[in-house]
């Protein structure tokens, strides 16, 4: 899943898009590589307008590893994808037993078996031996009330993530710009700040027409509008509770529909 990039996101989205309109198919599992599930889940989750479930499953051990997860987290992620209470949820994560929103779901070890967690809203449900238990349910907008559909996405923006550090510098930033970004998502040192110099860059390229988010690189919260970075000022917005990968996500399809930022803006506080 390393390899993931857009002209598969759309035909998958598709793909998953037309499955679900038919009327012997009452969800969709799809077996994928862990590294950047989070991503793919979340995608789809805002472009397909259906109201069955959508169940992204991996594992974290090969087949021929010993205790392999392989075959109880696909057997887990279709007793989710066919329980109906699994309907209007959006696309889910079932890994190790969990069951994930898309939105709030993230990768965050690089091995154990439980290695995906929900940092900001805890896990929605669980999944015992295929015995389902839902116990939340995600609140922002996706699948049937998000305001992105495939069916008029025919290509997608391009959107960089610039990653913030002590003695940072422009030179990113100025080459995403010159490379043809529409966007660019910072995951900025902890309430999403960033060096002077980095700063600096960023309010050029938002003045040049570029949508600057910033999120954070620290894994979990809530990147606050105009704490320590005038973002008024300097016109960037912020990615809500979204890490920067996710951000990067919405920013791509809020991009895809509108350079509009108080649009963009609107997008970020409620999907």
């Amino acid at each position: 899943s390393q390899e993931m990039n857009d002209e598969i996101w759309l035909k998958l989205a598709n793909r998953v898009s037309e499955l679900l309109t038919k009327n012997d198919v009452d969800g969709v599992v799809i077996m994928y590589g862990t590294d950047t599930m989070e991503e793919t889940a979340y995608f789809l989750s805002l472009v397909i307008k259906s109201k069955k479930p959508i169940v992204f499953v991996g594992s974290m051990r090969s087949s021929t590893s010993m205790s392999a997860d392989g075959p109880l987290n696909i057997y887990n992620a279709v007793s989710v994808a066919a329980d109906k209470n699994a309907r209007e949820k959006g696309a889910l994560v079932v890994m190790n037993d969990e069951i994930h929103a898309a939105r709030e779901v993230t990768k965050a070890n690089t091995t154990n078996v439980a290695a995906f967690a929900s940092p900001n809203s805890g896990k929605i449900g669980t999944v015992n031996y295929g015995v389902v238990n839902f116990y939340m349910a995600p609140l922002r907008k996706h699948t049937i009330s998000s305001d992105f559909n495939i069916k008029d996405i025919k290509a997608l923006p391009r959107v960089d993530i610039i990653y913030a550090h002590p003695q940072d510098v422009g030179d990113f930033v100025e080459t995403a710009v010159q490379k043809g970004a529409k966007g660019i998502v910072v995951a900025g040192m902890g309430n999403g700040n960033l060096y002077p110099d980095t700063e600096a860059a960023l309010a050029k390229a938002s003045e040049a027409g570029v949508t600057v988010v910033r999120s954070s690189r620290t894994g979990s919260g809530s990147t606050s509008v105009g704490s320590e970075v005038d973002d008024a000022k300097l016109g960037f917005l912020t990615a809500d509770n979204l890490n920067p990968q996710k951000a990067r996500v919405l920013l791509i399809l809020a991009l895809s529909k509108s350079s509009d930022k108080a649009k963009i803006k609107e997008f970020f506080a409620t999907h």
